[in-house]
């Protein structure tokens, strides 16, 4: 055998061995151990209880919330020089807070992430309340060849107006990918259906045969009105998000980050995260769930720009909760998307690091870390080879996270904690690092809350008062855990720019 095809064999055996390995199956705990190590971290500081009777319970005193007087400057450059102009922004200091929030908080997108391939499951004639619908059923498939043993399809549902006049816009929402309300078959083509469901299970169970003759006009599938049985919707309060957007003209997506990657530590060897380590652990700045999430909705934008209906450059993201904080990472990362609406974010969301009130840089150095990069969980060490971290040691905060969407459309969305949105998700907190955003917006040329900068003095507004006048808006309403209470307003404020004929 020549000598170089023989190295070749070697090689291509190699290469086929490296790609059937399978993955790591490592427990939550078996991985974070793995990361410790990796970070030469030998103990973490234990994080607050939510439950107030808990000898550790989470600090709720205002007293006692700031302990890091000072913020880190959006518009001052590493080596101390202030940024005055929007090239400097853009070409300075932009660039040096996304490398610290990718290096440090939530992890870098490797440089070759395998493609997707869009194909269309289901397109269906549908109603949303009163309006009719076209709705798609999608599945992205995540380009495998480099490691066949896992698969990622990311699921996505599309629900465009079906009268549209032209291209409208479209709100993104994280969410379990499901049509709004399947159409059935018409009334003469259902009775052929019963009629053979009966037929067969008379054949195969005779004693139906009675129970169908004693009910003649039951039927094993019923007739449905798409608008319940009284045949129009039933709504108590606001309509339901998606009714309230087909109203306005606007389109809108639901994926499933489930589908992209699993919303635990175990799932970290699969998903696009796995697959693309090829099943193995992750190292300390790759990207954890949030930023695979954010990954997910940029691909599903790229579809969306080769649908003619969609009107790309008025994309949003929306999320709520964990996924309040994967919309916010995928807005401040990902600039195609033109607005967002960031629904109770929390720690690693809209809250800043640096307040000791509710939930705390420790909740996402143990509990959640998969959320974050690897490198993350240094701000929850209390010995470790580089000594201890606090999140006064984080080199960026929320507010610089919220200033990387400027000057886009960014909503900031809370509820009230008597409702459900609790005190631990530190709304106070999250209204300063919206306030603290400001000066980057107004830099950008666009218009901020319209208060003052000074988030050391600032107070929320009361429940139910927007700041809306401004590309940055804050809303607080009077429900729970979810950002419906604020589709409405989210829908006039953002309809306010996308006509306003004077913005780009």
């Amino acid at each position: 055998m020549k000598p170089i095809i023989f190295v070749l064999l070697i090689a291509a055996a190699v290469t086929a061995r490296a790609q059937s390995t399978a993955p790591v199956n490592f427990t939550a705990d078996e991985d974070h151990q793995n990361m410790m190590k990796q970070l030469g971290i030998k103990t973490l500081r234990n994080g607050p209880s939510g439950d107030e009777a808990a000898p550790n319970h989470a600090n709720y005193d205002e007293a006692l919330a700031n302990p890091y007087t000072n913020l880190p400057d959006a518009l001052t450059l590493k080596d101390g020089k202030k940024v005055t102009t929007p090239e400097a922004w853009w070409r300075q200091r932009r660039p040096e807070i996304a490398e610290d929030m990718e290096r440090e908080v939530y992890g870098r997108i490797p440089a070759k992430v395998p493609k997707v391939i869009w194909t269309t499951k289901v397109t269906d004639k549908e109603r949303v309340g009163f309006y009719p619908v076209i709705a798609r059923q999608l599945v992205g498939h995540v380009d495998n060849t480099g490691f066949p043993l896992l698969n990622v399809n990311i699921e996505m549902t599309l629900v465009l107006p079906a009268n549209a006049k032209g291209p409208v816009p479209v709100l993104m929402m994280f969410a379990r990918s499901v049509l709004p309300a399947p159409a059935q078959p018409p009334a003469a083509d259902l009775e052929k259906i019963n009629s053979a469901i009966k037929d067969l299970l008379v054949k195969d169970h005779p004693e139906l045969k009675n129970i169908f003759e004693q009910y003649p006009a039951y039927n094993p599938v019923p007739e449905q009105s798409p608008f319940g049985a009284a045949g129009f919707p039933v709504v108590k309060g606001d309509p339901p998000t998606a009714m309230q957007l087909i109203a306005a003209g606007w389109g809108y997506v639901l994926i499933d980050p489930a589908s992209i990657q699993a919303d635990n530590a175990e799932g970290l060897t699969k998903g696009i995260i796995g697959l693309v380590n090829k099943g193995q652990p992750r190292k300390p700045d790759d990207w954890g769930a949030l930023r695979a999430w954010s990954w997910g909705a940029a691909r599903a934008l790229d579809y969306l720009e080769t649908v003619p209906a969609v009107d790309a450059k008025h994309v949003g993201i929306e999320g709520v909760s964990r996924y309040g904080k994967a919309a916010l990472v995928t807005l401040a990362f990902e600039q195609r998307f033109a607005m967002g609406l960031i629904g109770s974010s929390g720690e690693g969301g809209a809250k800043l690091h640096r307040r000791n009130f509710g939930e705390a840089v420790e909740s996402l150095t143990g509990g959640e870390y998969y959320w974050m990069a690897g490198n993350f969980m240094k701000y929850g060490a209390a010995e470790a080879s580089f000594g201890a971290k606090t999140a006064k040691d984080i080199p960026v905060d929320a507010h610089e996270l919220i200033a990387l969407c400027a000057p886009r459309l960014t909503f900031i969305s809370y509820g009230i904690p008597e409702q459900g949105d609790a005190r631990w998700l530190d709304q106070q907190g999250s209204y300063m690092a919206t306030v603290a955003a400001g000066p980057v917006f107004k830099l950008l040329g666009a218009k901020d809350l319209g208060v003052s900068n000074d988030y050391k003095t600032e107070k929320m507004p009361p429940v139910n008062t927007g700041l809306l006048n401004g590309e940055l808006a804050w809303r607080q309403h009077d429900g729970g855990h979810t950002d419906a209470p604020n589709v409405k307003y989210f829908i006039a404020w953002a309809n306010k720019f996308i006509h306003d004929k004077s913005k780009p």
